[in-house]
């Protein structure tokens, strides 16, 4: 049932990344490449009748995983305390931007807290050090805790306490921020008659050729700091499949400016957060947060696993509430469907 139930929550992961990952990339495009009051609006409404549907992925993903994996979820959230609760501020900003920017004129949401997923990913891939050891002979606090600094003055990912921001982490982030933008560019051509359209591909075409340079700086970093980060890989060659999809939109989205259709575009970028978030789990599985010193064990999904009977007894309601939400996605696309320049959130 732990694998089970870990393939769900990346599954609904993954589904929040790819729905409100556009979301996030719009507003990158918004601050930044969107020049007129017409364009800015519908770059807005493009997100706005979007977004609150979108991230109700990202709370079943937390429910699923407080009852599913309850140690990981209390160990995380407490380990990455202010990061999270500056990515809810954020969140909250996003939200009142959006909904009353018909009311007030000015961009009032920003899009920082896309670096902070990235960086956040980052430190799952790096470990931390749980239980506080010092000098690799005793812990702080329990096995399955731990406490980081917004960054340790070393700033490198290899010191004994790192921070929350080093410099792999914030390479992993930038790699975050322009593979949103990317995805947002290619939600906005999809959805929209925004001017900026036809610029928005040689915007992504530079991006996807920055992302390519990020990607294989950060494997090459990757494979210094932990030198097992490919070995799954290794041992079970079916998992290339993973990372194989990542290569692929990445190969699609350099062919951007030729696609005839609008929706070729979208599925690359789609392919490339799809790729990166399964090469990254297939990559530490069963582990789901490395420990970075010797004394206390990784956390996989079988040591922080709740008991077997819970996890049994959600089976059935958890296919049940996954076969509601489709439906629910699928009603919420096939309302929207088309251009939405001339919709409004009435509609």
């Amino acid at each position: 049932m732990e694998i089970y139930w870990f393939i769900i929550i990346a599954i609904i992961l993954a589904i929040f990344f790819i729905l409100d990952g556009y979301d996030f990339g719009t507003g990158i495009i918004h601050l930044f490449f969107a020049k007129t009051e017409k364009d800015k609006e519908v770059i807005s409404k493009a997100a706005g009748l979007f977004w609150d549907a979108n991230e109700v992925w990202f709370v079943v993903a937390g429910g699923l995983l407080f009852m599913a994996f309850p140690t990981y979820y209390a160990s995380v959230f407490s380990g990455f305390y202010l990061p999270l609760i500056i990515i809810l501020w954020l969140i909250i900003f996003r939200a009142i931007g959006l909904e009353f920017r018909s009311q007030f004129k000015y961009q009032m949401w920003t899009d920082i807290w896309d670096i902070f997923f990235g960086v956040g990913l980052g430190n799952i891939v790096r470990g931390v050090n749980l239980g506080g050891v010092t000098n690799n002979t005793s812990s702080i606090y329990e096995a399955h805790f731990f406490f980081l600094p917004l960054w340790d003055k070393s700033f490198s990912p290899l010191t004994e306490h790192p921070g929350v921001l080093d410099w792999f982490t914030i390479i992993i982030g930038f790699i975050s921020v322009v593979t949103l933008a990317i995805h947002g560019a290619n939600w906005i051509i999809y959805k929209t008659n925004a001017s900026i359209n036809t610029n928005l591909k040689s915007v992504i075409f530079k991006l996807t050729l920055t992302l390519i340079s990020l990607t294989i700086l950060s494997l090459l970093v990757w494979g210094k700091i932990n030198t097992t980060a490919f070995s799954n890989f290794k041992e079970n060659p079916l998992l290339l499949v993973f990372p194989t999809i990542y290569l692929f939109g990445l190969i699609s989205l350099l062919k951007i400016k030729t696609f005839k259709k609008e929706i070729y575009g979208l599925l690359s970028s789609t392919m490339v957060i799809l790729g990166g978030i399964t090469t990254t789990l297939a990559s530490l599985f069963p582990v789901i947060l490395p420990s970075t010193n010797t004394l206390n064990p990784s956390l996989s999904i079988f040591n922080t696993a709740a008991e077997k009977t819970g996890l049994n007894a959600a089976f059935v309601w958890g296919i049940i509430g996954f076969i509601l939400m489709i439906v629910y996605l699928l009603i919420q696309n096939r309302l929207l469907k088309g251009k939405i320049d001339n919709r409004d959130y009435g509609h």
